[in-house]
């Protein structure tokens, strides 16, 4: 059976671990300028990139670099400066659109994935992007028919990549949407003179809007208010048709998601795949799965254009649906080791028996547990508050520093957190 891959985005350490520890395959990750998350608030700077490779080839995980925006003559030597710090720092590939990074990254011998941004919708494209890439991720507008045609004339026609294996096909199965095809849109660069395809999209899509007549007489609330903003894609209910259609990487959005995130969307797809694989794959596991799925960030879920479908579901409010949400309660401060125990700072709200919490760190990733009994000062107590130092037993090693969490429902008010206090 062909080994699927679970392509999980990184934005900072701690989403690169949370991604490595639920069981990712693969990572991708942007540095720098010449990517789509250029802008993004979670993106890693060059120097980082060292460090990336040596943790996922210590945990037996490919490494991404994303370098996939539009490259402009001036920006040539700084684009083979980071194809060469890819190939020096042993990355197992990167990610690219623009041809001038597909020769030059051939020229130095370094795998190349085909980006979304290249909007492959058929057989020949797959032939002409096969003289420089392994891995090519298809348009999200194709449907699951157009899907399989293209992996059996891939097989039928012998196409290979570089390496002399058949080219692979990705697909996106979980994350946000663009309305425009392949994420290739001008509002935010009318709007706001930056470029969604140089990695600075403004989400101007994102918003509600009103309609005003030009002599500013009649204004128009839209029923729906996110006409542009589409829901999440979540595949989970078809995953067993994408992969049946012969997809054998399937990619999540998300590099400017939290650790939680990443954890979640991965460690699920990672379920459903094997039970894919194992013949267990039901309609009780796909409800498990969704329930989880709407624990982190998502703008609620439909299928995407996978079915056939034309027209999308559009977004009913802003922001994000999470049926769960994480409040902040402190730090830790130290860690026993042998007795696998957590001093913990508590700086905001109380921590009591029974609550769930959610700790992130850049090593530690994202570990969630329940917690099931707290000392201060060695007594054993019903809850910490504001101010205390408190033990807590886990089965997860971690480190000074890491934040700590309440995970509470999205209905949960926060003065009632603050109350427990």
């Amino acid at each position: 059976m062909q080994a699927i891959e679970i392509m999980s985005p990184a934005g900072s350490f701690e989403s690169l671990m949370a991604a490595i520890k639920a069981g990712a395959g693969s990572v991708y990750f942007g540095a720098g300028q010449l990517n789509m998350r250029a802008r993004s608030s979670s993106n890693f700077s060059p120097d980082d990139i060292r460090e990336i490779s040596r943790i996922c080839k210590e945990h037996g995980v490919k490494s991404y670099l994303t370098l996939n925006t539009i490259i402009y003559d001036e920006e040539l030597p700084l684009m083979r400066e980071m194809v060469d710090l890819a190939k020096e720092s042993g990355l197992s590939a990167i990610i690219a659109s623009d041809i001038s990074v597909m020769e030059y990254a051939k020229s130095k011998d370094v795998e190349i994935h085909i980006s979304t941004q290249c909007n492959i919708t058929n057989i020949e494209a797959i032939r002409f992007y096969s003289r420089y890439a392994d891995v090519m991720v298809l348009a999200r507008e194709l449907n699951i028919a157009q899907m399989g045609t293209i992996t059996r004339a891939i097989r039928e026609q012998n196409i290979t990549g570089p390496s002399g294996n058949l080219v692979q096909i990705e697909v996106f199965v979980h994350g946000a949407l663009c309305m425009a095809v392949s994420g290739k849109c001008y509002i935010s660069l009318d709007n706001f003179n930056a470029s969604a395809n140089r990695g600075a999209c403004q989400q101007p899509c994102r918003r509600a809007y009103t309609v005003k007549d030009a002599d500013n007489q009649i204004e128009l609330e839209i029923d729906n208010k996110y006409i542009m903003s589409p829901k999440d894609l979540m595949t989970i209910p078809i995953i067993d048709r994408l992969l049946d259609a012969g997809v054998t990487v399937l990619k999540i959005e998300g590099r400017g998601r939290s650790a939680e995130y990443v954890k979640t969307v991965t460690k699920t797809y990672q379920e459903a795949v094997k039970a894919w694989q194992n013949n267990q794959f039901s309609k009780e596991k796909i409800e498990k799965w969704t329930a989880e799925l709407n624990k982190v960030y998502n703008r609620g879920f439909w299928g995407g254009y996978y079915l056939g479908e034309r027209t999308g579901e559009w977004s009913e409010r802003y922001g994000s649906q999470a049926s769960q949400k994480k409040v902040y309660v402190g730090k830790v401060v130290n860690f026993f080791n042998q007795l696998k125990v957590a001093e913990i700072k508590i700086e905001t709200h109380a921590v009591k028996t029974g609550d769930t919490i959610l700790i992130i760190g850049p090593t530690t990733g994202a570990y969630e547990t329940q917690v099931n009994e707290i000392r201060v000062e060695l007594n054993q107590v019903e809850k910490a508050v504001k101010g205390e130092n408190c033990s807590i037993a886990v089965d997860e090693t971690l480190r000074r520093g890491d934040k700590v969490y309440l995970l509470v429902n999205a209905g949960h008010k926060l003065f009632q957190v603050q109350q427990n206090g």
